[in-house]
């Protein structure tokens, strides 16, 4: 048996794949024969032919950030009167109505790293939307925004300061806590292109804490920019650490989620000639590694936001088993001039995963079938 075979036959059975066998498995695996690989693993995870996906709407709280992202072109200054918005309630009841008419039930709230927002507005904010809303599901912040919310409320940046920020984020609404702002797990990279956003040990701690606090999360993965190959694999590596870390008995991370850099007009593209872009093969590649590594994740996401429908619909084939949410509104990548499509609506959603071969099932963040 050769030495990728045998890293198939290990990860078929559901052990930990070392950093080199994930390493030899990204530089010489043969794509199909790495993706067949991880369509193995996804059968038995996940048997028979059903592929999930979810109606969400993506609000952003603001576009006021201080983190000065080098990827983004969506944030701004607060001294940017021109731009600068933070989403008032009358403007959050005109879209969860319009989400509820097409049969969401969750919030995914994202902003900027606002210096004025600070916990207590937070906790105002999210009562408010569930006393209005109380059947809506708040998917909200990430840990960037944690620690930053912890930093200029005056909790301590340690697990004990980020327990109080979710605590009171969860007594006042806070159902589920995202993955966002992880990029890639390096501080060096971090710096590169984040300068201003938390480092990798942070945003783990922050994850650490969540798990602890039974919080259902997900992480996340932006490459394609900076970093290497072997940057991605230590950054899986990462995320399955950490989660065999959980207590007995919470979800953890309970999904997974990669997509490429686009970055068309931003910072980073004219610093340092990094427009960005979705390689089919390259997404497929990351797809089967993270299902083939990420052994105690359940969910592998076949995000098809930047790479496109075709792409989502071959990364079933290749170990993902879920094609995220229909996007009924997004802002981030739009401000990249990025073409491609950014919203779907259900009927196209579940017409894509049929075309693939599977049958579509409605979930909830918590992978529940609805």
């Amino acid at each position: 048996m050769s030495v990728l075979s045998e890293s198939y036959a290990r990860a078929l059975a559901g052990e930990a794949l070392s950093f080199r066998e994930a390493a030899a498995l990204w530089h010489e695996a043969p794509l199909a024969e790495l993706m067949a690989a991880a369509d193995d693993v996804r059968r038995r995870l996940h048997p028979g032919d059903t592929v999930t996906w979810q109606i969400d709407r993506n609000v952003n709280i603001t576009n006021v950030c201080v983190s000065g992202c080098k990827f983004c072109n969506f944030h701004c200054r607060l001294a940017d009167r021109e731009r600068a918005y933070v989403t008032s309630m009358e403007e959050y009841r005109r879209k969860i109505r319009e989400m509820l008419d097409l049969g969401g039930e969750q919030l995914l709230l994202q902003g900027g790293l606002h210096p004025r927002l600070d916990l207590k507005w937070y906790e105002e904010l999210f009562r408010q939307l569930k006393s209005e809303f109380p059947n809506v599901k708040l998917h909200a912040l990430g840990p960037p925004e944690i620690a930053h919310i912890a930093r200029i409320s005056g909790f301590t940046a340690d697990a004990e300061g980020y327990r109080t920020v979710l605590e009171r984020l969860q007594k006042a609404g806070l159902d589920s806590l995202p993955g966002a702002g992880a990029e890639i797990l390096d501080n060096d990279i971090r710096k590169r292109i984040s300068p201003g956003k938390c480092s990798a040990d942070t945003w783990l701690e922050v994850m650490r804490t969540a798990h602890r606090m039974g919080l259902c999360t997900s992480a996340t993965m932006m490459y394609g920019h900076v970093e290497r190959p072997e940057h991605r694999i230590l950054h899986l590596l990462k995320i399955r650490d950490l989660q065999s870390l959980r207590p007995e008995g919470t979800p953890g991370f309970l999904a997974f989620i990669a997509w490429p850099y686009q970055g068309r007009g931003t910072a980073l593209e004219r610093e340092e000639g990094l427009p960005g872009g979705a390689d089919t093969a390259e997404f497929l590649r990351m797809i089967a590694l993270s299902r083939l590594v990420l052994n105690n994740v359940p969910n592998i996401q076949a995000s098809w936001l930047t790479t496109g429908i075709a792409a989502g619909q071959m990364a079933l084939h290749g170990g993902a088993n879920d094609m995220g949410s229909i996007m009924i509104e997004e802002n981030v990548v739009s401000a990249t001039g990025f073409e491609g499509r950014t919203t779907i609506d259900a009927e196209r959603m579940q017409e894509a995963i049929r075309a693939a071969g599977f049958t579509p099932a409605l979930r909830n963040q918590r992978y529940e079938l609805l």
